[in-house]
């Protein structure tokens, strides 16, 4: 019978969806037996509209569920997930939070944001970090029925929140320097296997790794111990294991920092940084990694702070620049995945801009996704101001909310 056919197909999309599929096909089946014979026109129609509902791809019903999110959302909850900040951010007068309950809840019913970044302080044992982020989720649910992007900078070596405190029982990662002199990509996926398996049993879903950073300059303190090496070809193939080990564990990698931080001297984590590289020898060195990755599907890249004055005629940091993120690394490289910024707290962007002006101008300049913006209260006031005299249009707010939302909506699936 054909609602039995309709009902086998239901059964292979996710479950998540099941209930909803099963009803139509119910309701498909109850209206046919209510039709006799002498009816075919009507059976047809029936029969059309059961199988449109049958053959519609993963993509229509992931676009499907987003569009269904937007359209319960306020214009304060959109621009609310386009923030990934530390907990403390949303709770005023706590110098470290290590636990999430009640005022976690509340803030968090308040303001719905993106994501949640962790810092050592917030870490200090793996019972401890599990229940909070568990409680974190619940919350998040609770207020949006989203999960949050519960984050941390774990790449190994030099920079590791976990592995390199000396508080758990995880195994201690080298620098990516070192792993990428032996030239492994097994040993580069291990690794990225390794530490998306401690991360997705703590709660993490989201890790600011791999670096994909070519080392162009030996005088770079930055990256130099924290990029796999000098060869784009290598990078690539270890920046890729790495990413893959993580995706197989749960964990969403980052790829960092575009358009390349390897050819630097100073730290924009200080103040202004810039590479006087024009595009043409960008695109012969720096980018390749960041191209490789885009070909093969990234769902999120990290642009950073760096000027490119040779590129943009200007000295506005890369994560501040539509040149960069939506001229080079959107149309030129083809890339639709999330972007977001390097750590909006830096010298390189506080030095001269307010948080309200650096939330505003990376969103205007292509990005999606904010982090840690000096001021959280004052960049996210900053957004809905723009949002409401129509500096942010209601359609590229939309734009960055539909690109979070495929990605969380996605985690839901998969888990």
């Amino acid at each position: 019978m054909l609602w039995m056919g309709a009902v086998r197909q239901i059964m292979r999309i996710n479950n998540k969806l099941a209930v909803f599929f099963t009803f139509l096909a119910v309701v498909s089946m109850t209206v046919a037996c209510r039709v006799n014979t002498g009816h075919d026109s009507n059976k047809k129609e029936e029969t059309k509209a059961v199988k449109k509902d049958d053959e519609k791809s993963e993509e229509d019903v992931l676009e499907e569920l987003v569009q269904n999110y937007m359209n319960q959302m306020t214009v304060e909850e959109k621009a609310a997930q386009l923030f990934i900040i530390p907990p403390e951010d949303l709770m005023k007068g706590v110098e470290a939070v290590a636990a999430a309950g009640e005022t976690t809840q509340k803030a968090i019913s308040r303001i719905p944001v993106g994501g949640f970044i962790y810092l050592d302080k917030n870490l200090n044992s793996f019972e401890q970090v599990k229940t909070m982020l568990e409680n974190v989720q619940t919350y998040s649910m609770e207020r949006s029925n989203l999960p949050m992007f519960l984050s941390v900078d774990e790449e190994g070596g030099t920079v590791a929140r976990i592995s390199g405190s000396g508080k758990f029982d995880v195994p201690k990662i080298e620098d990516m320097s070192v792993i990428g002199a032996r030239g492994d990509a097994d040993e580069a996926y291990e690794t990225g296997r390794t530490i998306g398996a401690y991360l997705q049993n703590m709660g993490f879903n989201v890790d600011f790794a791999p670096v994909a950073d070519v080392l162009t300059n030996p005088e770079n303190e930055v990256v130099k111990k924290r990029a796999f090496g000098s060869d784009p070809a290598l990078v690539i193939s270890m920046a890729s294991a790495f990413a893959k080990g993580l995706e197989e564990q749960g964990v969403c990698p980052v790829y960092k920092h575009f358009p390349g931080h390897g050819g630097t001297s100073a730290d924009t984590h200080e103040g202004y940084a810039y590479v006087d590289k024009t595009i043409e020898e960008l695109e012969g060195l720096d980018l390749m990694p960041f191209q490789e990755v885009i070909n093969n599907g990234a769902k999120v890249i990290m642009v950073a702070h760096i000027s490119l004055p040779n590129v943009t005629g200007n000295d506005a940091p890369a994560s501040m620049s539509p040149e960069i993120i939506t001229n080079l690394l959107r149309t030129r490289l083809q890339y639709d995945g999330l972007v977001v910024t390097d750590a909006l707290d830096m010298g390189a962007v506080t030095s001269q801009y307010s948080s309200a002006e650096a939330a505003v101008q990376t969103i205007l300049a292509g990005s999606d996704l904010v982090l840690m913006p000096d001021n959280f209260e004052e960049a996210y006031q900053g957004v809905l101001h723009a949002v409401e005299d129509g500096t942010i249009t209601q359609e590229r707010l939309d734009e960055s909310l539909e690109r979070i939302l495929k990605v969380k909506v996605s985690m839901m699936q998969d888990n």
